[in-house]
């Protein structure tokens, strides 16, 4: 009887730490593998008492286009929880024609391949961040970048339409890079390079990762790492108050909500429409009635904002007969939740 019972915890244990097993798929490049990212994440897993398996594929400078062949082994493994997807870390600021014609495509390439192989993924693209003093070898072509704000926009800018247009979760942890620098100037985020994560500024992304698959408030994480308690604690505050206090903000996967009077499920993400699209006068945005909205926000893919409005009728009509032809991200507030879709001006 008691080798009855023995069997029998032992199995209900085995089966416990099973459930607690979250297993990731990292493709990136070097921003990923400089500290070794995911090892860090697994490590605040670890800490909670949970298991998380990770494999990483991050070939220094790797691009999404060429992640569609180095990374395809990976992704047909299958049965990953999460893959992550981070782009080389200039490519998303340059110029909208060239991000539209060697990022985007491939953005969404990795994203329907990853879901072919694994239908009940997640995906969560990598927000990167503006290098410490912009971009000057490229600012030469293309003047925005000569300053970390105006790189850091165009990254946020791009981030935002990956994730919004594909449907997945974003990590923003140039956001939080962000927050911190506007905050925490005296704290180093970068290498001597001001390009790559110093390990402080991986362990920030860390528990942006930790925090976007979990969930979780970023306070409860117990694991600080070779860091300091006093700034292990600085990452973990910039976190809950740009990630887990907006959660809703970066989550653009298509999950459903029960409507009160049809009982037909709804995508989040089609919660409004805008028509007609292309446009080239009058962009007309048709939001539900139980979608109460506090304002809207239209940005280009610079990252600059062109429009906006905190009072408006019901369904609001923009004029966009002075916006340059091009691709915009317009976003509605609702009871402090954000949705976002893209159009195109074309005169």
């Amino acid at each position: 009887m008691r080798k009855a019972i023995s069997f029998i915890l032992v199995l209900f244990c085995s089966l416990s730490v099973s459930a607690q097993t979250t297993r990731a798929l990292f493709i990136g490049n070097s921003y990923t593998s400089v500290n070794n990212l995911p090892d860090l994440v697994s490590q605040m897993y670890s800490a909670a008492g949970e298991t998380l398996e990770y494999s990483m594929s991050a070939p220094g400078g790797c691009t999404f286009q060429q992640h569609c062949s180095v990374s395809l082994p990976y992704v047909q493994q299958g049965d990953w929880d999460y893959v992550v997807l981070q782009e080389q870390s200039q490519l998303p600021s340059f110029p909208e024609s060239q991000f539209m014609q060697e990022s985007y495509p491939y953005a969404q390439s990795l994203c329907s391949l990853i879901r072919q192989y694994n239908p009940d993924v997640h995906i969560a693209f990598y927000m990167t961040w503006g290098r410490r003093d912009g971009d000057s070898q490229n600012g030469q072509y293309y003047p925005p970048l000569n300053t970390y704000e105006g790189m850091d926009s165009l990254l946020r800018a791009r981030y935002l339409m990956m994730a919004s247009d594909n449907n997945t979760m974003l990590s923003p942890v140039g956001a939080v890079w962000h927050y911190i620098r506007d905050n925490y100037p005296e704290l180093e985020l970068y290498q001597s390079d001001g390009s790559h994560p110093s390990y402080f500024g991986s362990y920030v992304a860390a528990c942006c990762f930790y925090t976007t698959f979990t969930g979780r408030n970023p306070l409860d994480i117990s694991w600080n790492g070779s860091l300091d308690e006093s700034f292990a604690n600085v990452a973990k505050n910039a976190v809950k108050r740009v990630v887990y206090d907006s959660l809703s903000n970066w989550n653009f996967e298509t999950d459903t909500v029960q409507t009160d009077t049809t009982g037909i499920d709804e995508r989040l993400s089609e919660k409004f429409s805008v028509f007609p699209n292309p446009s080239h006068s009058v962009l007309h945005i048709r939001i539900p009635k139980e979608m109460p909205c506090s304002s809207l926000m239209v940005r280009d893919m610079n990252g600059r904002i062109v429009c906006r409005q905190f009072a408006f009728d019901a369904d609001p009509a923009l004029d966009v007969s002075g916006f340059s032809n091009g691709t915009y991200l317009l976003e509605i507030t609702s009871d402090g939740n954000h949705y976002t879709k893209t159009f195109t001006v074309s005169h």
